[in-house]
C-alpha cells in the first residue's frame, strides 16, 4: 500500500489477532506496516498499525493488527510462530490482546454463527507447539487459573449484548477446548469433549493465551461458532461449511470487535488497556533460577521481553 510508513513512533497499547475470518479491520486507517524481529524469529504476518477515532475523544485510537494464520493463510495452526507473535507485539508496546477465532460447538445451545465470550480452556495440544518463554536455562512460572482476562471480558460482554438487536448472539461464558489439528476431531473425541464439560473447540487459543499471560498482557478471545463438530448428527464439519458461515458472519464479526475497540478507547479503560494489573508478575516469576544457574541464550531473550527485569 502506497504512502504507508515502515516505523510507528508512539507505543501501541492495544492489538487484534485475526484468525480465520477476519484479515483485516475495514473503517479504520492502515498507518504503517511494521516488520519486527524477535529472538523468537519473525511474527505471522507484518503487523499493521491502524487508525480509528475514538468515540470518547476524538483523538486517534491506534491497534495493531496481527494475522495469526499468515497474510495468504499459509500457517496451519500447529506452525504459527506464537512466540514470535507475542514478542513482536509486546515489543511495539502491546499490554492487550482481542484475538479472533472460529470455533466448533459443543453445546446445543451455541449454534452456528452464535459468538461467545470464553472463561476457560482444556489443553489438548500435544507438545509440537513452543508454548513458553521460559526454558532453556530459565524457569518461571505464572498463575493461569483464569486464562482469559476478567477486565477485557466485561467489556467483550457489554458490546457484543449492546449488538443483540443488530444480528449478534453472544453467550457469555464457555470453556474452550485446543486440540492439535489440522484434522477435525473424530466423533468419539468430539463426544468425550463433550462430556468433560467442554463448550467450544479450536485449534489456536493455545498457546496463545499462555504466552500472552507470561508476557504480561491481559488477553480475551471472542470466538464464533462455525459448525457443530463431530458429535452433532445434522451434517458432518466440513472446511466449506466453516468458511460459509464465516463470509456470512464476517460483517458482525467486524462489528463487535469495532465495537469492542471503541470501548476500550475510553479513558476510563486507560490502565485496562495498558494491563496494569499484570505489571511486574514475570519479574517475580522469572526470578526462581538463580543468576548463577541462568544460561547466556536464555538470559539474553528474556532480557530482550522484558528490559531491565533480569
Amino acid at each position: 500500500m502506497a504512502n504507508v510508513a515502515t516505523s510507528y513512533s508512539d507505543p501501541v497499547h492495544i492489538a487484534v489477532i485475526g484468525g480465520t475470518g477476519l484479515q483485516s479491520l475495514p473503517g479504520f486507517t492502515h498507518v504503517a506496516t511494521l516488520n519486527p524481529t524477535t529472538p523468537w524469529g519473525a511474527p505471522s504476518s507484518p503487523i499493521s498499525i491502524l487508525h480509528h477515532p475514538s468515540p470518547s475523544t476524538g483523538a486517534p485510537l491506534a491497534v495493531a493488527f496481527l494475522s495469526r494464520h499468515g497474510l495468504h493463510h499459509e500457517l496451519a495452526p500447529h506452525e504459527v510462530p506464537a512466540r514470535a507473535n507475542i514478542a513482536a507485539l509486546r515489543s511495539i508496546g502491546v499490554r492487550s490482546i482481542i484475538a479472533f477465532s472460529a470455533v466448533g460447538s459443543l453445546a446445543e445451545e451455541v449454534r452456528p454463527r452464535d459468538f461467545v465470550v470464553p472463561d476457560q480452556v482444556i489443553d489438548r495440544t500435544k507438545g509440537v507447539r513452543p508454548f513458553t518463554f521460559f526454558e532453556g536455562g530459565m524457569v518461571g512460572h505464572v498463575m493461569f487459573g483464569d486464562p482469559f482476562d476478567a477486565g477485557l471480558a466485561a467489556v467483550v460482554r457489554q458490546c457484543g449484548h449492546s449488538l443483540e438487536g443488530e444480528g449478534v448472539k453472544l453467550h457469555d461464558k464457555g470453556t474452550i477446548i485446543c486440540m492439535e489439528g489440522p484434522a477435525f476431531s473424530t466423533r468419539a473425541e468430539s463426544n468425550m469433549y463433550r462430556s468433560w464439560g467442554g463448550t467450544l473447540i479450536n485449534m489456536s487459543v493455545l498457546p496463545e493465551a499462555k504466552l500472552a499471560r507470561e508476557a504480561e498482557m491481559a488477553y480475551q478471545m471472542i470466538c464464533m461458532a462455525t459448525d457443530y463438530d463431530a458429535w452433532h448428527t445434522s451434517e458432518d464439519v466440513s472446511v466449506e461449511m466453516v468458511m460459509g458461515n464465516m463470509k456470512a458472519n464476517s460483517e458482525n464479526a467486524r462489528r463487535f470487535i469495532g465495537a469492542v475497540l471503541d470501548a476500550l478507547s475510553a479513558p476510563e479503560h486507560a490502565e485496562l488497556i495498558q494491563a496494569k494489573h499484570l505489571e511486574g508478575q514475570t519479574k517475580f516469576a522469572g526470578s526462581i533460577t538463580k543468576p548463577e544457574g541462568r544460561k547466556k541464550e536464555a538470559h539474553e531473550k528474556l532480557s530482550w521481553l522484558f528490559p531491565g527485569y533480569f
